[in-house]
């Protein structure tokens, strides 16, 4: 059952609350017993409820027991395929995942919680979740462990001193759920960053995993996260990460000497290369050159057969095809141009928050991170960026090598 430290945040009144917890604290169980007492007492007719986590399967393996257990009493008939139990009074909880919030747009709920917020792509809330919640005034739950400074930190600091708003912080020190032995043993076992995170629930931690945290945080400090103009006396070149059926990113940079300048960012999915091609031509920027990824050469599925690089060529997108490249060099591609670059905070924001949670990937079988990025809504941002990176490293190979560039030597350093 719900344990008595999350009192408050049964009792509350808000419509809207965060709640940031340790690990093991039992937010998942007192989040779900939440549903089940605002479905028992709904009043609306079809009422609809749902917990929503990263992925699926997490739903599935953390909050479907917690469900099955939490509403026993009440005699729901459930489906677990669906991941769902309706009540005898036409109420229904289901559980989601938001790798695949698109499904739920045009639908309706009146009581939410989004498990793990950090961790999710934060367009599910803005232009999903929210929008779902309008006509019948529903409300929301955010809860996780921090992860850095993303978008779940973002709530939590807009929350304070909100009076729409709940807000609980429960830190393993201030509560008693863990015993101190315990505690002390996983103090032994972590850096201290993963303590932090896990335990204190400090936002303030390196993002454990992270590949360009830290760098950024540098940035940061440094005043590189700011208002950075377009420069029209400057060339632009693009860098892109072209999906198929998933989204596509793009990169804006400028050089001034040695100064790398993000002057802008765009992503969107679901879209033909005409979309970006128009795109382009409505910015007004003066561009270089479009970098790709090598897989912009494979052949398409489609009547005419053509590769992306074809089909903007045609478009009159002038394309660079990057030569395949190992994931790894890319990222210290990345790493050693970081320190160089500066980014337009409010135009590059969503790549921005790609670059900051870009991580390795977590064996949860062996407790320790694969030797490769977790791939998630952050890829298509750094995927993008580390093509930047290794297009601006081909052209320093080149005028090493006394190549000429018929393009310039704009990035040549």
């Amino acid at each position: 059952m719900p344990r008595r430290e999350f009192t408050p945040l049964h009792g509350r009144r808000q419509r809207w609350a965060v709640m940031v917890a340790h690990r093991r604290a039992g937010k998942t169980v007192a989040t779900i017993a939440d549903l089940v007492v605002a479905s028992g007492f709904c009043r609306k007719p079809d009422g609809r409820f749902a917990f929503i986590a990263p992925l699926f399967n997490q739903a599935k393996d953390v909050a479907w027991p917690y469900l099955l257990r939490l509403t026993a009493d009440l005699k729901p008939v459930s489906n677990e395929s669906e991941l769902r139990v309706d009540l005898p009074n036409g109420a229904r909880i289901r559980l989601y995942g938001a790798d695949n919030y698109e499904r739920l747009r045009g639908g309706y709920f009146d009581g939410l919680v989004l498990d793990e917020f950090g961790d999710m792509d934060p367009r599910a809330w803005a232009e999903v979740l929210r929008p779902a919640l309008a006509d019948r005034q529903g409300w929301a739950v955010f809860i996780g462990t921090p992860k850095g400074r993303n978008h779940f930190c973002d709530i939590w600091e807009r929350s304070a001193g909100d009076p729409d708003w709940f807000r609980f912080m429960l830190k393993a020190s201030e509560s008693t759920i863990l015993p101190a032995a315990e505690l002390a043993d996983s103090r032994r076992s972590m850096s201290a960053e993963q303590y932090a995170q896990e335990y204190e629930c400090s936002f303030a931690a390196a993002l454990v995993g992270s590949y360009y945290g830290k760098l950024l945080t540098e940035l940061e400090d440094r005043r590189h996260l700011a208002a950075v103009g377009w420069d029209p006396a400057l060339p632009v070149t693009t860098a892109w990460d072209l999906g198929i059926g998933d989204a596509t990113a793009i990169w804006f940079a400028q050089q001034a000497g040695n100064e790398i300048r993000l002057i802008d960012y765009y992503e969107a999915s679901g879209e033909g290369m005409g979309h970006y091609a128009k795109l382009l031509a409505t910015k007004p920027y003066v561009y270089r050159e479009h970098i790709v990824p090598h897989d912009a050469d494979a052949r398409l599925q489609d009547e005419l057969g053509r590769t992306r690089r074809e089909i903007l060529d045609q478009l009159g997108v002038r394309t660079r095809v990057l030569r395949p490249n190992p994931v790894d060099d890319g990222i210290e591609a990345v790493r050693v141009m970081l320190p160089r670059c500066w980014f337009d905070a409010s135009k590059c924001a969503r790549g921005l928050e790609a670059l900051r949670q870009y991580r390795k990937d977590w064996d949860e079988k062996l407790k320790c991170f694969r030797d490769k990025p977790k791939h998630d809504w952050t890829s298509h941002g750094s995927d993008a960026f580390r093509y930047l990176a290794i297009g601006l490293q081909e052209l320093r190979e080149k005028k090493r090598k006394g190549h000429a560039y018929a393009g310039g030597s704009w990035m040549g350093i």
